[in-house]
């Protein structure tokens, strides 16, 4: 989706257009670091590319943003000015504040990186997320968790991944997961007394 509201409206390779940020110089960080990202990559996409194509010398954004790591992707998400085509991509997610998904999208990843070095996150305090505001898809109907705790990131996940993969066990998963979890460890990570009776969870 991400990917096909700036292609449309900017071309093959708008990832690569200064116009559309807002911070020059995270830009230019953030292009380097996404050309560092292509030359590491293995894909036969991208060898394919450079192999018949020399102008223009990146690759187009389907192929660039799909070897991007998802902490840069979060990066130059943030740093795209506010535009008709952020607001579609935000309104796809049923939420009305853009903020609210460039937050996402930076708790997700980090989360996923304490995850992929095996850290824990039981007892940890997360970057805060943040909860929508009257959003068009089913979310939690007790707001009052802490944001800063994992069980509140989970809710997030849960409610994107409805929409994008509808066939999804990981509500299931996390339900059996939570089944061998110490109650005590169940109360720091934030999770609420009656959270299985949340229509999200269901």
């Amino acid at each position: 989706m991400r990917k096909v509201v700036f292609l449309l409206n900017h071309g093959s390779h708008w990832q690569l257009k200064p116009e559309l940020y807002r911070d020059p110089m995270r830009f230019a960080n953030h292009l380097d670091s996404l050309q560092k990202e292509i030359d590491r990559s293995n894909e036969t996409f991208i060898d394919h590319y450079k192999q018949k194509y020399t102008n223009p010398t990146e690759p187009p954004c389907w192929m660039s943003l799909e070897v991007s790591s998802m902490g840069l992707l979060s990066k130059i998400f943030q740093n795209l000015s506010k535009s008709p085509e952020k607001l579609a991509i935000t309104n796809h997610f049923g939420l009305k504040d853009v903020t609210v998904i460039e937050n996402w999208i930076l708790c997700f990843s980090t989360l996923r990186n304490i995850c992929a070095h095996h850290g824990r996150v039981w007892n940890r305090r997360l970057i805060k997320i943040k909860l929508p505001t009257n959003p068009t898809y089913l979310f939690l109907n007790e707001k009052s968790v802490y944001p800063n705790k994992l069980y509140a990131t989970l809710s997030c996940i849960s409610y994107i991944l409805k929409i994008i993969s509808p066939g999804s066990t990981f509500n299931d998963r996390l339900k059996e997961l939570m089944k061998t979890c110490p109650l005590a460890q169940t109360k720091e990570m934030g999770f609420p007394k009656n959270w299985l009776e949340e229509e999200l969870w269901q």
